[in-house]
């Protein structure tokens, strides 16, 4: 799984970067515009070092913003879950409050909070949350019937027993979707530090933009490639793990 992951990214990559070379020459463009092949390996090696440091610094924020908006997501889908006027008015609440672009909002907080850590994690959380959310109700919402009416009839039936047959039966789809919001994580760090951070790859993006140099956005992709597709083949590994002890 997370050789898969890497070899797919470095194909997706190289193919990108094959096409913009392709589109440099067949219009005879001059390397200030797309740099040529030279230039992108000198540049990576001289910012490889600096970039994979800062692509550690986002990823490490991405990983708290991601294990903060499951524990959101799975709280409130665990009280969602129920078809009392409280379930329905937290869940229609959670839906609600997502119609607000998180990107429209990050201003607010950098305003409020400042550009430091926080609010990079919270806009993080908030981005990664979302998605979680509308699976993790869907999920927690859809009763296993076969099982839980054995459990009801004999008056056996706990909310904790509940949530877990419910986290049993879908245990593959919360884990799928688990690894999957790992990219959102990352891009809502990314998109914090962006907007108005003092460090981070995104920082670094936002600095090689106002720079024209396309080299360094280049090495900064790479990196963010590579150091995301091994997080996310280390969360599928960990899933397909848990699966298997789980399910015998």
């Amino acid at each position: 799984m997370l050789l898969r992951r890497i070899y797919q990214f470095l194909i997706i990559y190289l193919l990108g970067l094959f096409l913009l070379l392709v589109i440099k020459y067949a219009l005879n463009l001059s390397d200030y515009v797309i740099p040529g092949p030279v230039e992108i390996w000198e540049t990576c090696r001289e910012t490889l070092p600096r970039y994979f440091s800062d692509v550690m610094d986002t990823l490490s924020v991405a990983i708290i913003g991601q294990f903060i908006s499951i524990v959101l997501a799975i709280s409130i889908g665990v009280i969602g879950r129920q078809a009392t006027w409280f379930g329905s008015f937290v869940k229609v609440a959670a839906y609600n409050f997502q119609a607000y672009p998180i990107v429209a909002i990050a201003p607010i907080v950098f305003i409020l909070l400042g550009d430091g850590f926080i609010s990079r994690l919270l806009i993080a959380a908030m981005i990664c949350y979302f998605p979680l959310l509308l699976s993790v109700v869907g999920i927690m919402s859809e009763p296993i019937s076969d099982i839980e009416h054995f459990y009801r009839i004999t008056g056996r039936m706990r909310w904790q027993l509940e949530v877990k047959i419910r986290a049993f039966e879908n245990l593959s789809k919360l884990t799928t979707v688990i690894a999957g919001s790992a990219t959102l994580a990352m891009a809502g760090t990314i998109v914090a530090e962006f907007i108005a951070a003092n460090a981070g790859i995104g920082y670094s993006i936002r600095i090689a933009l106002y720079q024209s140099n396309l080299s360094k956005i280049l090495v900064a992709l790479f990196t963010i490639g590579v150091s995301l597709s091994v997080y996310q083949g280390m969360l599928e590994m960990a899933g397909y793990m848990i699966n298997k002890r789980w399910k015998g």
